[in-house]
């Protein structure tokens, strides 16, 4: 019998499961696929990465990065199965995601401790349970955390960018290169498509004038787009140049045709270790498919592209997390419940393990009769989790890792070193507040004051 039962299989709730798993207790994790799936996944492997294949800059001064940073240090499985399939991205830490989630199964399905069961768990037991189920939840679970928590849900739409294969991109046109030279490799972990003002035009014109993917009737009531990820034929709409001060801004870079900086950009990213498949990086998309092809193929550099995978958008669900969750992500009018994962309305990848983890956590210490662990504000994890347990209920929109969301610096530091200065406080809060867990599982060397 076991101690847990965590619903998901996706990044929190792997993580959630292997933090109890590791602190002994038994779990039992129930994934819905292959026997339920999703409109956005394409495998029945845990942790799928079903949008872009990156976790975000990794960057110490960055706020993933920084956030990344803080859950690496608190032994996380997943950011370590993320490095050992990382993929060359500059700055970013990337994955080849066949390999990422091939890592992740592995690990939980040989874990002792842990029961893989492959059944949808269509309502949230009496017994301890951490819901990770995403933001594909299904409808049955849905409702009943609906008739739970005495809120509606709210949802948003989520769109994933095409996959391109790297044969088919002409690198007569396009380029090789990074933001800022950031990243190892000197030719630049980025393909880059140059535009100029006249070629950007078209493109905008296209997406304002194409056919979108007509929503399904569950979908269509108040549709909504979440701010951090829109499609791009909707920042098209917002104005000429709003895409290029978006996805296809072109600072840092130079096309080495002209040696002058085109007027857009768009970057393609490595999806995978090979290098045979890059995505269109920030290129979110629900246009028709046919039409999807035409209008991608006006890109310098892709007037050829093969694509193996097409954009398409899903409905994303989230809770009204303020109005029902603590800062430790534990249900606010149930004890052994706690939630983690886009469905508490952190966004990111990186957001969306380190709140498996933080769940795990709190979860083995509610079980242990210990009290839970509320990190301190002034982390990235932190103050991720203070947003989602104090925003303001009736504007909730989900948050992604953000430097903005921390509280100040007691002192005025200089703009050059603000970001460092960020982190070294993050990090040094971070690690007098692990001492005080006493913690077994967690490094001696943090448990253990200098």
């Amino acid at each position: 019998m076991s101690d847990v039962i965590v619903i998901g299989g996706g990044l929190a709730g792997t993580e959630a499961a292997w933090q109890l798993a590791e602190r002994n207790f038994k779990v039992s994790l129930y994934e819905m696929r292959p026997q339920k799936t999703t409109g956005a996944h394409a495998t029945d492997r845990l942790a799928e990465l079903v949008c872009s294949n990156s976790l975000g800059s990794k960057l110490p001064d960055r706020a993933t990065g920084l956030l990344q940073t803080e859950t690496k240090m608190l032994r996380s499985l997943l950011l370590d199965c993320a490095e050992k399939a990382a993929v060359p991205a500059g700055g970013a830490l990337a994955v080849d995601r066949e390999l990422f989630s091939e890592m992740v199964t592995t690990a939980i399905a040989n874990h002792p401790n842990i029961d893989l069961i492959r059944a949808e768990m269509p309502t949230i037991p009496d017994t301890p349970t951490i819901v990770a189920s995403g933001p594909l939840t299904s409808l049955s679970l849905s409702a009943d955390i609906g008739t739970l928590a005495g809120e509606e849900y709210l949802y948003f739409y989520d769109a994933l960018s095409p996959i391109v294969e790297a044969s088919s991109i002409n690198m007569e046109i396009a380029f090789q290169g990074n933001r800022y030279e950031r990243g190892d490799n000197d030719e630049g972990d980025y393909i880059n498509c140059p535009l100029n003002k006249d070629e950007y035009m078209r493109l905008v014109t296209a997406l304002r004038d194409s056919e979108t993917i007509e929503l399904r009737d569950f979908e269509r009531e108040d549709p909504h787009f979440f701010e951090g990820c829109l499609p791009v034929e909707q920042l098209a709409k917002r104005g000429d140049e709003s895409l290029a001060f978006g996805p296809m801004r072109p600072v840092g870079l130079r096309d080495p045709r002209t040696d002058k900086r085109p007027h857009a950009v768009v970057q393609l990213r490595r999806d995978n270790l090979a290098g045979t498949l890059y995505n269109i990086v920030g290129f979110q998309t629900n246009i028709k498919w046919a039409m999807q092809k035409e209008v991608l193929r006006l890109i310098p550099g892709l007037e050829n592209a093969q694509f193996v995978r097409m954009g398409q958008m899903h409905r994303n669900t989230f809770i009204n997390a303020p109005m029902l969750l603590n800062a430790t992500l534990q249900f606010r009018r149930r004890a052994d419940l706690f939630f983690a994962g886009q469905i508490t309305g952190i966004e990111g990848y990186a957001g969306n393990i380190a709140t498996g983890l933080i769940a795990g956590i709190n979860m083995a210490r509610q079980l242990s009769n210990l009290p839970l662990w509320e990190l301190p504000q002034t982390s990235m994890l932190g103050a991720l989790c203070h947003y989602v347990a104090h925003a303001e209920p009736k504007h909730f929109q989900p948050m992604k890792a953000n430097l903005g969301i921390l509280p100040e610096l007691p002192e005025h530091v200089h703009k050059s070193v603000r970001k460092q200065a960020y982190a070294e406080r993050a990090l040094r809060d971070l690690t007098a507040s692990v001492v005080t867990l006493n913690d077994a599982y967690l490094p001696s060397e943090q448990r253990e004051p200098a």
